[in-house]
């Protein structure tokens, strides 16, 4: 079954690019190859790889960009009729892209994910990519998962958002975040976040890099991201690549409609010049894991200490609503993963047979022998996501720039009724245990 990949804005774009060049370069001559391209490519009358992508921004700097260097790069290549830009970005406002591009351009953008859709035999679910800072990712990427939904009542939405630096990127960034999540809140199946600070902390202490840029940022989000989407043997596939990826995401994370928040972190990820000195373990990267799993500062680092029991009781401690493992590499099925069952990881409404999924491949991804990755429905996103809430609404209670959105159609009950929606998420995510 195959994934249509909607791109939204300048962050969407850039990052799906990536990931379409990890998933393509991974799978040159492996066993899953077939089971990949179907999923991601589609074939040319010339043979050649084609992204199941549609790319949307209001400028069209950054969709040239992408289209020529795929094409450059002789592997894949962008569909010819694929993407849509205009000559006016949406100035980082939400409601400019809400409110006037996005039913301005509605037609064109549904007819080109349309074109998509029907070019899939079978179609697994729709993977919106944006980031919530600006005006054309959030706004018009908030606009177009509703039309998509209107249209596709029934095919699973997941949606992928990068969100910003905590130190600001954008003066409006947390208001935009804060529409966005709200509105996505009521149309995705589930949410996957990718926090830019988080990232930046994998490229400085993990990856060494001296001087991060937005490119470096995107390739460790690609990286993480190609390792849950590429194929994968569940334990309901009989021996058989995982058909809908989407699907048995949200299958196995978002069980609750008060629920959709997913966090994610991989290991190892290490400077590519020190891989081939590097050996690795199961029972080492899943020890490291089960540390990761318990802090809320669990995607970077471990918490200080090795003793689970310590930290058990602790304010920082992770309760996780759902977890799924992903296992790829060598000698695979050898690995124990037990531990990630232990009930104490998880809400006590939920048994922890239930909460946990696994997946497993015993081909390896993206040069590492061995790696894991852990998709996780837990209170890992609780802590930034109170933190921009609390920032808009300081905003908003000094009434700063809300004239800048009133002007495009959005009134205060709309940011109201925003604000609301997510207290209450942060008050659901607040209260597993």
């Amino acid at each position: 079954m195959s994934v249509v990949t909607v791109q939204l804005g300048q962050c969407g774009n850039q990052v799906a690019h990536e990931l379409f060049d990890v998933v393509c370069s991974d799978t040159q001559k492996k066993p899953s190859r077939a089971a990949s391209c179907e999923r991601f490519f589609h074939h040319s009358t010339h043979g050649e790889l084609v992204a199941r992508a549609v790319l949307i921004d209001m400028e069209p700097k950054v969709i040239n960009q992408s289209v020529s260097r795929a094409a450059k790069c002789g592997r894949w290549r962008y569909g010819e009729d694929s993407h849509f830009s205009q000559k006016q970005g949406s100035g980082n406002n939400w409601a400019n892209g809400y409110c006037v591009h996005g039913p301005r351009h509605r037609d064109v953008m549904e007819e080109l994910v349309r074109r998509e859709v029907e070019r899939c035999d079978r179609l697994a679910g729709l993977l919106a990519m944006m980031s919530v800072a600006g005006g054309t990712g959030s706004g018009v990427g908030a606009y177009v998962t509703q039309c998509l939904r209107d249209v596709y009542p029934t095919t699973f939405i997941l949606n992928h958002l990068t969100w910003p630096y905590r130190t600001g990127e954008v003066i409006v960034q947390n208001y935009n975040s804060v529409l966005t999540l709200a509105h996505l809140y009521q149309l995705s199946d589930a949410i996957l976040v990718h926090e830019n600070d988080t990232v930046h902390g994998i490229c400085s202490q993990l990856l060494n890099i001296k001087h991060i840029s937005f490119s470096d940022i995107n390739k460790v989000i690609a990286h993480q991201l190609g390792s849950v989407l590429q194929p994968a043997l569940t334990a309901d596939s009989h021996g058989v690549y995982s058909r809908n990826p989407l699907g048995e995401l949200v299958s196995a994370l978002a069980c609750h409609p008060e629920y959709k928040l997913l966090s994610m972190c991989t290991i190892p990820q290490m400077p590519s010049s020190s891989i081939a000195y590097s050996t690795f373990s199961w029972p080492g990267l899943l020890k490291h894991l089960q540390m990761l799993i318990c802090s809320i500062d669990w995607q970077v680092r471990p918490p200080a200490g090795s003793g689970r029991s310590t930290s058990l009781t602790g304010s920082s401690f992770n309760t996780s609503l759902a977890n799924l493992l992903i296992l790829r590499g060598k000698d695979v099925y050898s690995a124990e993963t037990g531990g990630f069952e232990d009930p104490a990881l998880y809400t006590s409404w939920l048994s922890s047979k239930e909460a946990f999924s696994l997946w497993k491949s015993p081909v390896s991804f993206n040069k590492y022998e061995k790696s894991a990755t852990l998709v996780s429905n837990s209170q890992a996103l609780l802590s930034p996501l109170d933190d921009m809430v609390g920032k808009a609404w300081n905003m908003f209670a000094s009434r700063a720039y809300i004239h800048q959105y009133m002007k495009y159609g959005i009134s205060e009950e709309d940011f109201l009724d925003s604000f609301t929606s997510l207290e209450q998420v942060i008050s659901s995510y607040r209260q597993l245990c």
